[in-house]
């Protein structure tokens, strides 16, 4: 699916330079590369604030708690206050919310993009607005997966109809856009995660929180070094959740190359695009047009119950491919009496059984391109699936 070898080749002067200085300097806690590494990506993002951060589902803990406290005054959400979010993500998505206070809702999807719909985001608020429940809604966390924008515009029309936060999850989506902006700085904040498959990936964990507002940012600043300004006497129940220096220094080095490996992977989507597009049986990714897509996986649905026997073939061809994900989060056991299903999410459940994500590595041979592409033809054609 990714092979990284390929793409330390690639930058290997630069990231070995990159490391070469923090060998030198020794600053290995808040290193200078961190606040570099903030300032640029505040920069290309187009927000005021970035903080580095251990990992991308540090990113999401650390956000929310900084809401609780500037939103409620309390160190955490309660279980009565819900969180609206797709199920169909990284498990760190919906435990990111419980390791908050809060209780997540799941939302079903739209089954074009994969990403939550906000026509059920509305239908979910309206319904509970006529009830007198305990619960109350209090954010959205939109994810952006698989490098495709969320619909932004409508979900910011809603938080704001409902007095919520939206705090974006662009784990997968680096780069993204969404009319004009960049995917994380859209939201009330927005949070990152560099682990080493992502668009942008280091050589370990790390992450980064996006925010204009100077009040989240300095209580994340806070939370993530125990809880304080001084460490020693401390003002909230904090983490040990710092972006390592040396992660910082690789991920500065790969920073100079993401425009270039964000446009090769959308150079090897409209190949795909083009191959396999006549192909009965398979639906492509959608293309929107108010979006950048980033294409950190190029996902495709194989219909008709083939997804299975489609990814065995390819395997037998020596071809790599990759279920993004089999389980929803409203049916692992994690969830279960920890959650609020909204409806009976039945895109999502669809979605588990028929995604398929085939390789889209930056630096793809062009034969192995074909290969994949003519492998899937093969398939559909050779076993007479084109025409089921």
């Amino acid at each position: 699916m990714l092979d990284l070898r390929l793409e330390y080749e690639y930058m290997k002067e630069d990231i070995d330079a990159a490391i070469s200085k923090c060998l030198e300097h020794q600053k290995w806690i808040f290193g200078p590369e961190i606040r570099e590494l903030e300032e640029k990506i505040a920069e290309y993002t187009g927000v005021r604030n970035c903080i580095g951060v251990s990992s991308g589902t540090e990113a999401l803990v650390l956000s929310l708690r900084a809401l609780a406290i500037q939103r409620k005054g309390d160190e955490y959400f309660s279980r009565d206050d819900v969180i609206l979010t797709s199920p169909f993500t990284f498990t760190a998505t919906g435990d990111a919310i419980i390791r908050a206070g809060a209780t997540p809702v799941f939302v079903d999807i739209d089954p074009e993009t994969f990403n939550i719909d906000p026509a059920k985001i509305r239908e979910y608020l309206v319904s509970q607005s006529q009830l007198s429940k305990a619960q109350r809604a209090v954010g959205i966390i939109p994810v952006h997966l698989y490098g495709q924008a969320c619909s932004m515009d409508e979900i910011l029309e809603i938080a704001k109809e409902f007095n919520l936060f939206v705090l974006e999850d662009v784990a997968q989506a680096f780069g993204g856009m969404w009319n004009g902006k960049k995917l994380g700085s859209i939201g009330t904040a927005g949070t990152f995660s560099f682990f080493p498959s992502k668009n942008l990936g280091g050589f370990g964990d790390g992450g980064m929180i996006a925010a204009d507002n100077d009040g989240i940012s300095e209580l994340v600043r806070m939370l993530l070094k125990h809880g304080g300004k001084d460490k020693y006497n401390v003002d909230h129940i904090g983490y040990n959740a710092r972006l390592d220096t040396i992660q910082a220094a690789v991920l500065l080095a790969k920073f100079a190359y993401i425009d270039e490996f964000n446009e090769r992977r959308a150079e090897i989507a409209r190949m795909y695009q083009e191959r396999l597009t006549e192909i009965k049986g398979i639906i492509l990714p959608l293309s929107q047009s108010q979006a950048s897509h980033v294409y950190h996986q190029y996902t495709i649905r194989v219909l008709n119950g083939k997804r299975d026997d489609l990814q065995r073939y390819l395997k037998e061809k020596g071809i790599g491919s990759m279920v993004y994900y089999p389980f929803p989060l409203h049916r692992m056991r994690v969830f279960q009496d920890r959650c609020i299903a909204s409806g009976s999410l039945a895109e999502a459940d669809h979605a588990v059984d028929e995604v398929l994500s085939l390789p889209i590595e930056p630096l793809m041979k062009y034969s192995d391109f074909e290969y994949i592409s003519q492998t899937i033809k093969e398939y559909f054609s050779v076993k007479g699936n084109s025409h089921d």
